[in-house]
């Protein structure tokens, strides 16, 4: 087989390095045949095994931000703090440059022993690092790409930045040879060194053509038509797209770790930096019945048992005013039913109001500042009752314990079992409801509706799965007869006839709307944060004053002052790569931070208004047409 132009290119700086390599084994009068040289098919798994785009720093640091500035989720109450911090290009975010390195390793391999048949592996690390490198594009702009990660190989120590203006087009020209190399029969994969897709080489060119749906929604708003035809190419292209669980990109890294947690993402908690749940976002969830309310977010604390012993206790007038309208009281004033039912009655998220304190009673005093209003004491035990639904932090990591709400005394009900993480990272949803936006837009043909209710269903069900196969808790029957304490308590999974239901509640139903196509992308993008912030960028959904899902717009601080991107400080005059840095950053028209104390902007507003290229013709946030 013949390589494509882009292993042709590489190919001659990896030239330049084997002749230094065989030079350095001249010197040391080494055979080099004697030397032990990793297969590539090892070096595909090593590279899936890095491949990461969210890893514990994400959570730590811009998982809050993101939910923050887009309000799919908040860290607590919103303040002048909440748009405070500035977005970090994180580990996970950078993670295209060590796939771009297994490729461009994976390549010499082939080139250096003329192994043709196996470029295959060296391509489905470039979709990998296409894939990540787009979520570092999503929030820097510019990033080095053509050039990076050469060095070792001969290339430039001080690797130029291409322009995204550029880079996307590249994207998609690389995307076709590798589909190109996908399909050609001479190419060989050994399955269990492939824990993706186990070297099934047609769902890798799925992949990689579905990819190009994700490249061609983030140019709309800056060049429609290229977004138009980059989408009608891969709409047409004959290998297909993602349109199925079975092809979609989900998947574990391992069953079991040996020294560290690779199969669990991390062992690190992530409870105090998951973020919070918005009421407008789970009420919207709710209203339509939506199932994946039960698997991004928990159950709160308070089950029927706790209602009545609150009850018991005397003090009913301090549950939350939403437990109390939503159960239904006998002749007694003893619980007797849920209005809602379970398990929808309890999900509930935390209001979306501005800086609320003890000025403001009736709020803070009820939903922030509560102190022991929601503890129960009994035989000289206590217990506290989480009052909102959290982010689920098993669909995040696997290594999580949990303990079912009682009241003090009660019994000790526990799920505390290890399970390796899945992820999904593109599916069939997905594609699906890029195609009802493209379509809907005019810019492909198609059945827009179709699309958009092809798309709300594979959602559904592929969470579903992610939900199933994460064993989170209250999933099934199974796990709920486990642990036998509320007779009223509801398992979680997608039941019979849920998604029919939810199609037809107005909160979903197709009426031809931008607005509820922007929507179920956003609630598919609910366990991945950077994709709802870009998405909510792009579109201006949520939108202010919408009657489905509002942003809210605050009095206190103005639209211009929530951050776009991620900040820029000022390089060291000391980096030999600041005059490629500086120049990178005037090209953007980017303001660096003025100082190389760590303080950067004195304000935010330059991080809204010099915008990323592909987002200067987006609308505000929550400005959606």
């Amino acid at each position: 087989m013949k390589a494509n132009k882009i292993f042709i290119a590489l190919s001659l700086i990896t030239v330049v390095g084997l002749t230094s390599c065989r030079d350095q084994f001249a010197e040391l009068n080494q055979n080099p045949a004697a030397v032990t040289t990793a297969d590539p098919s090892f070096l595909l798994t090593k590279a899936q095994l890095a491949f990461e785009t969210n890893d514990y720093t994400f959570w730590f640091y811009n998982h809050r931000l993101f939910n923050n500035f887009s309000q799919m989720g908040s860290g607590g109450s919103f303040q002048e703090s909440s748009y405070g911090d500035q977005l970090s290009n994180i580990n996970g975010q950078t993670n295209y440059i060590t796939m771009l390195s297994y490729r461009n390793e994976i390549l010499k391999y082939v080139e250096a022993n003329e192994k043709p048949d196996q470029y295959a592996y060296a391509a489905m690390c470039g979709v990998l690092a296409i894939y990540t490198a787009i979520y570092c594009i999503d929030i820097s702009g510019d990033i080095q790409y053509t050039e990076a990660s050469l060095y070792r190989n001969g290339g430039p120590l001080t690797p130029k930045y291409d322009k995204v203006a550029d880079l996307f087009p590249l994207f998609v020209d690389e995307l076709n040879e590798y589909i190109d190399i996908f399909k050609s029969p001479d190419q060989v994969a050994v399955a269990k060194q492939d824990i993706i897709y186990n070297g099934d080489l047609k769902k890798w060119a799925k992949l990689a053509n579905t990819i190009k749906l994700k490249i061609a929604v983030r140019l709309i708003a800056q060049d429609s038509a290229k977004a138009g035809s980059i989408a009608k190419e891969a709409l047409g292209n004959a290998v297909g797209l993602i349109d199925s669980i079975d092809d979609a990109f989900i998947f574990h890294k391992a069953d079991a770790s040996t020294g560290g947690d690779l199969a669990y993402q991390t062992g690190n908690s992530l409870s105090g930096y998951m973020g919070g749940s918005s009421k407008n976002v789970i009420d919207f969830m709710v209203a339509a019945r939506d199932p994946r309310v039960r698997f991004f977010y928990t159950k709160n604390g308070f089950n029927s048992k706790i209602i009545q012993e609150f009850i018991d206790e005397g003090k009913k007038d301090d549950l939350p005013p939403f437990v109390l309208d939503n159960i239904n009281l006998d002749g007694d004033g003893n619980f007797e039913s849920y209005k809602l039912g379970e398990p929808w009655c309890r999900y509930v998220g935390r209001p979306i109001v501005w800086n609320p304190s003890a000025e403001y009673d009736a709020m803070s005093g009820i939903y922030f500042d509560t102190g022991s209003r929601y503890e129960l004491k009994k035989d000289g035990a206590s217990k506290g009752y989480g009052l909102f639904s959290a982010v689920n932090e098993e669909m995040v990591r696997g290594r999580v314990d949990f303990t079912l709400p009682t009241i003090p005394g009660g019994p000790v009900l526990q799920d505390n079992t290890d399970v390796p993480w899945w992820g999904l990272y593109l599916g069939a949803g997905e594609t699906n409801l890029y195609l009802a936006e493209l379509s809907q837009l005019g810019l492909i043909s198609g059945n827009a509706k179709s699309y958009y209710e092809r798309g709300v269903t594979l959602s559904v069900q592929e969470w579903d799965y992610v939900a199933s196969m994460n064993k989170i808790p209250y999933y099934g029957a199974a796990w709920v007869a486990a642990r036998p304490y509320d007779p009223l308590e509801a398992s979680i999974e997608l039941k019979d006839g849920e998604i029919d239901a939810m199609l037809a509640t107005d909160a979903v139903k197709w009426d031809g709307s931008m607005e509820k196509i922007y929507l179920q992308q956003l609630m598919n993008f609910t366990m991945m944060p950077d994709e709802s912030f870009v998405t909510a960028r792009r579109s201006g959904y949520p939108k202010i004053g919408s009657k489905l899902l509002p942003y809210v717009k605050f009095a206190a601080i103005d639209l211009t002052a929530i951050p776009r991107r991620r900040e820029f400080s000022e390089p060291s005059i000391t980096d030999i790569m600041y005059d490629i840095r500086m120049a990178s950053l005037r090209d953007q028209g980017f303001t660096p931070g003025t100082n190389q104390s760590g303080t950067g902007y004195t304000s935010n507003s330059v991080l809204n208004t010099e915008r990323l290229w592909q987002d200067k013709s987006a609308p505000q946030w929550g400005g959606g047409k």
